[in-house]
């Protein structure tokens, strides 16, 4: 589909199956994203976000679980980590990176950043890649964002300014985008081609929108269903060579009998040949260099026409 400026983010021409290539020849890409902030509101953590009987399990027990399996089976994960819980968890965030894990930015407080003002974005952009900068010894490459109240499309808490502030401030990819099930470019402006190589994210294979709704207790939450919804799509994504990508939270997916949901999966993605298990930096640094967007960013014009009173 052609491009369109507030319709589309990408020129949604995605590679055919037969194109896409992994390292070494593997036979498709396999990414595991933890997301470390807690539930909270469009304005980002609070106090009492921080303080509530599921974060502090999210922090503690959840996450070391969590931690258990993927150290056990050896497997890097991208944790996406607000500053604030940077600043609050300074030595679990040097733990996870000495374990092999990346770090990647979730914002400054997981906040929607979609009202605030050009300049106050982009101060908070900033703050937040130093503060886990230092925190973590290394500048993080990848930027990830919430899913925004309303928004049907959910390409996240992002305003008309984010993707160009974060290809200003040298962000290398970022970490939720929906026009593909493989990596593609986030197109900010038709003229320039400004862009970001943006990585696959869908509700379908996120923990918590079937662990945590209806909320936990009420006997109505759906493991089951997520694992098949990862399986399946496991499954399909392997079979045509593309990637696969699930995002967990450890104050859902570390309670014991989630764990073992969990775990089901993760052997079966071990008993598949070739799967490429990477980090989201790791997958983005091949994207770039194999399919650079100089190259691979085919947009045209749109058909599409704009007439007075017409909601296009």
């Amino acid at each position: 589909m052609p491009w369109k400026e507030r319709y589309t983010i990408s020129d949604e021409r995605t590679l055919p199956d037969a194109e896409v290539r992994w390292p070494d020849g593997r036979r498709c890409a396999f990414r595991i994203v933890v997301d470390l902030a807690p539930t909270s509101g469009p304005d980002g953590i609070t106090p009492a976000d921080l303080a509530t009987p599921e974060a502090y399990f999210g922090r503690h027990g959840g996450l070391d679980a969590l931690l258990g399996v993927l150290e056990r089976r050896g497997l890097p994960a991208t944790f996406a980590v607000p500053a604030v819980i940077a600043e609050i968890m300074p030595d679990t965030v040097r733990r996870l990176r000495d374990a092999g894990h990346e770090i990647a930015a979730h914002g400054f407080k997981h906040e929607d950043v979609s009202r605030l003002p050009r300049d106050a974005e982009k101060a908070r952009l900033a703050r937040t890649t130093e503060i886990i900068a230092r925190i973590a010894g290394e500048r993080p490459t990848g930027w990830f964002s919430l899913a925004r109240p309303g928004d049907k499309f959910a390409g996240g808490a992002v305003s008309p300014h984010t993707i160009d502030l974060l290809v200003e401030a040298g962000y290398d990819y970022f970490g939720n985008g929906l026009a593909d099930d493989i990596p593609h470019y986030w197109v900010s402006d038709f003229a320039s081609r400004r862009n970001i190589l943006a990585l696959p994210y869908y509700y379908h294979y996120d923990d918590q929108f079937f662990l945590l709704f209806p909320k936990k207790g009420t006997g109505l939450e759906n493991p089951g269903a997520l694992e098949r919804n990862w399986r399946a799509e496991l499954d399909a994504q392997y079979k045509r060579g593309r990637q696969f990508s699930m995002v967990l939270h450890p104050h859902a997916i570390g309670w014991p009998n989630r764990l073992q949901v969990l775990e089901r999966f993760l052997d079966h993605a071990a008993s598949l040949p070739g799967l490429w298990v990477a980090t989201s930096a790791a997958c983005a640094k091949h994207w770039l260099a194999t399919f650079p967007a100089a190259t691979h960013l085919r947009l045209e014009p749109s058909i599409w026409q704009d007439y007075p009173g017409s909601l296009s």
